[in-house]
């Protein structure tokens, strides 16, 4: 089948992604074949396009996509031509057409869009892992999140709120802080003209929060370290300013006997089971009315570029779409 995706031509600038006609093969042993009619954009994206995850060149791009089956391989169960199918974590999404291993595919559930499918599982699966597994957030517990406004803080401020934390948001302005107010954030803080760490303290009597989620990285590292309670639980998930620094022992000492890691989505959905129960608690709390999806960006798969650059300038809130 005549196909169009997007390949990489070396790693650096978003001027390194080419759109290019190609012909998808029939779709092999455990394969479905996917006329995908949504993309979601995450940071990931950015991670492997610039080369600070590197990929063998030339490459395909992008990890999320939506769509309905068009063709099914040999040894595939479960799925069915014609149903709409999400799947997240398998690269070459940046496509019209692609085929994907049937493991890491799921089916959407009916009340759940196509659009909606694609810009909230892999962030969705995010939220989940890191208030659920990776700190099981209790209720009453004070939890910090930084770039609250973004796609995965927006989801986060809804999903802590209903489980019964207070939700304390970095974001950056007067109008991105009442947004995330409206989206389970109980307070909200400017990092433009606050300090991040005094703040906390002022929020929790001077005790620190519980938990820190940083996607930031490197200009957030000591402001985490300094808004942490004795006992408390630095989670690093992200690296947008760059890689935070070493971390030595003694540090975590020093600042109150703390915890530290640095977890990636790809082992908490590794595993299938793993993978249908972070997704299904995603769109039963969809479903049930507590996550509402923000989908404020979409771009057409001919202008990727636009959007790489919109989304690394921090522009971007909510979810983005590319649209095949």
């Amino acid at each position: 089948m005549q196909a169009q995706r997007i390949m990489l031509t070396g790693q650096g600038a978003p001027e390194v992604m080419k759109l290019e006609p190609y012909e998808v093969p029939p779709p092999g042993a455990g394969e479905v074949q996917i006329e995908q009619t949504a993309v979601g954009l995450n940071y990931m994206d950015v991670y492997q396009r610039s080369g600070h995850y590197p990929l063998a060149i030339p490459s395909p791009l992008g990890l999320e996509a939506a769509g309905r089956i068009t063709a099914i391989g040999p040894e595939v169960e479960g799925l069915s031509l014609g149903d709409r199918v999400v799947y997240g974590g398998v690269l070459g999404a940046y496509a019209t057409v692609r085929n994907a291993p049937a493991a890491r595919v799921l089916k959407i559930p009916d009340g759940v869009t196509d659009e909606v499918a694609a810009a909230v599982l892999m962030k969705g699966m995010t939220a989940e892992y890191l208030l659920e597994r990776c700190f099981k957030v209790q209720p009453g517990q004070d939890v910090l999140f930084f770039a609250a406004s973004g796609g995965v803080g927006q989801l986060a401020g809804q999903w802590g709120n209903y489980l019964g934390a207070r939700m304390i948001g970095v974001t950056s302005g007067a109008e991105s802080c009442a947004l995330i107010k409206s989206l389970g954030y109980a307070e909200a803080i400017d990092r433009t003209s606050e300090n991040i760490a005094e703040r906390v303290k002022e929020l929790t009597g001077g005790k620190g929060v519980p938990v820190v989620y940083d996607s930031i990285g490197k200009a957030t590292f000591e402001t985490s370290i300094e808004s942490l309670a004795t006992y408390g639980m630095f989670v690093s998930f992200g690296a947008t300013t760059g890689e935070a620094p070493p971390v030595p022992p003694s540090l975590l000492q020093k600042a109150g006997s703390l915890y530290f890691t640095r977890p990636t989505l790809a082992n908490y959905v590794g595993p299938r089971e793993d993978l249908e129960h972070s997704a299904k608690r995603v769109f039963d709390m969809i479903l049930g009315g507590h996550l509402s999806v923000n989908i404020n960006q979409k771009w057409p798969l001919s202008d990727v570029v636009e959007a790489h650059r919109a989304l690394e300038s921090g522009t971007t809130t909510g979810s983005s779409l590319i649209l095949p």
